[in-house]
């Protein structure tokens, strides 16, 4: 009997962990018009050879009023990324979060810089 290949050994982690920063790219907070990736909201995205994706994240604050509910739309989004087979999704605190983990794209958005970030290709 042949050996069930895995399903990064087809797709590649690589390329999942861009698909789960996509999706996570279209997830905002609804009091911020920045998307979680860009405001520094993750910290890690790890992808197992199976395809399990595991995502920390944290919130601005833990009196952020979306607590409950971003997380969870963060799993949903990850779970429906191409190559994904589970989701898990951890809040932590540790380190804190600060506006220096704001991409410069977010940071432009929000008015905390005066001049437009050029576009660059960010797997450099």
């Amino acid at each position: 009997m042949a050996k069930k290949a895995q399903l990064t050994d087809l797709v590649g982690a690589d390329q999942i962990e861009e698909e789960i920063v996509a999706a996570l790219k279209t997830v905002y907070d609804p009091e911020i018009p920045v998307n979680i990736y860009d405001m520094g909201l993750i910290y890690e995205i790890e992808v197992d050879k199976a395809g399990a994706a595991t995502v920390n994240m944290t919130l601005t604050s833990p009196a952020c009023p979306v607590a409950q509910s971003l997380p969870l739309a963060v799993k949903d989004k990850v779970a429906s990324a191409p190559g994904v087979t589970e989701a898990q999704v951890n809040v932590v605190w540790d380190p804190p979060w600060t506006m220096e983990r704001m991409s410069d794209e977010a940071k432009f958005e929000l008015g905390l810089m005066d001049v437009e970030p050029v576009e660059r290709d960010r797997r450099r």
